[in-house]
């Protein structure tokens, strides 16, 4: 059976996280070519992606990580299920920037929304992920993070890419890296990056027990930023599985962490 690697595209490379819906292309293609030679590699990936500019922004102004709220009034009169419908439509177009990617360098993908196949949220999701497990050779599933039915009286709520592919890695057979290919650093920091500091210098290992800062950015992400990756990263390093946080735009790191070959970056170790 070939390697499996799933890898997360993160919403802050793939999109301008600032400016909403702009997709950054050159990223994309980019992304798209370094995947297209791991499976020419013998390496079959699981590929999910995050919202950047595509969700966080309208999701937050909507409190759509809070599930239903009974008194919630928008200054637009908008109501939360109109969100809902919006960002998901938004999410699709999305991934539909990175499907396009994909096919421009001959990739095999099947893309397939949460919104579809999973329910509630955080890491113990309610899924069948068996469809993932039992793809061909060589085909790439695609998803990304999405606003999800959840039980009453939540009724609706966020599931993070994050939580997606920690239960990907530890759930999916024969899966030997998690890779969080990451926009605008290098891996985790050991102070939060800033323009008018150069203290922030790169954690090439990162112990559990380490103690990091992190930035996060309340105004647009709800997910929970760097911290859930790297939470996430150590419960899936705990199944004995490599865990390596790169950037995604500088040179072809992240197909060589795919590979497994050693690349500037973090990697996580109990």
């Amino acid at each position: 059976m070939r390697e499996r690697v799933v890898l997360k595209w993160g919403g802050g490379l793939i999109t301008e996280k600032d400016t909403m819906k702009t997709v950054r292309q050159d990223v994309l293609d980019s992304l798209a070519a370094q995947l297209e030679s791991c499976i020419r590699e013998g390496i079959d990936v699981v590929l999910v992606h995050g919202a950047g500019s595509f969700g966080h922004m309208k999701a937050k102004a909507y409190n759509l990580a809070d599930g239903k709220l009974p008194e919630f009034k928008s200054p637009d009169g908008t109501t939360q299920e109109e969100a809902v419908d919006a960002v998901r439509e938004d999410m699709l177009e999305l991934n539909q920037h990175v499907m396009d990617a994909l096919t421009k360098y001959d990739v095999s993908a099947v893309s397939i929304p949460p919104h579809k196949w999973a329910r509630n949220t955080g890491h113990d999701f309610e899924a069948d992920l068996e469809m993932f497990a039992s793809v061909p050779e060589g085909i790439v599933l695609v998803t990304h993070g999405d606003v999800v039915d959840c039980d009453k009286p939540q009724t609706f709520g966020i599931l993070s890419g994050d939580d997606i592919v920690y239960r990907m890695a530890t759930e999916l057979p024969n899966v030997k890296r998690l890779v969080f290919a990451m926009g605008g650093v290098e891996g985790v920091l050991s102070e939060p990056p800033t323009t008018d500091s150069d203290e922030a210098s790169l954690i090439e290992v990162l112990h559990k027990e380490d103690v990091f800062s992190q930035q996060h950015m309340d105004h647009i992400d709800v997910t929970g930023g760097i911290a859930l990756k790297v939470e996430r990263g150590f419960q899936t390093a705990e199944h004995g599985i490599s865990v390596h946080l790169v950037s995604g735009e500088i040179d072809e790191r992240v197909m060589q962490a795919c590979l497994g070959n050693e690349v500037r970056g973090t990697v996580l170790t109990l």
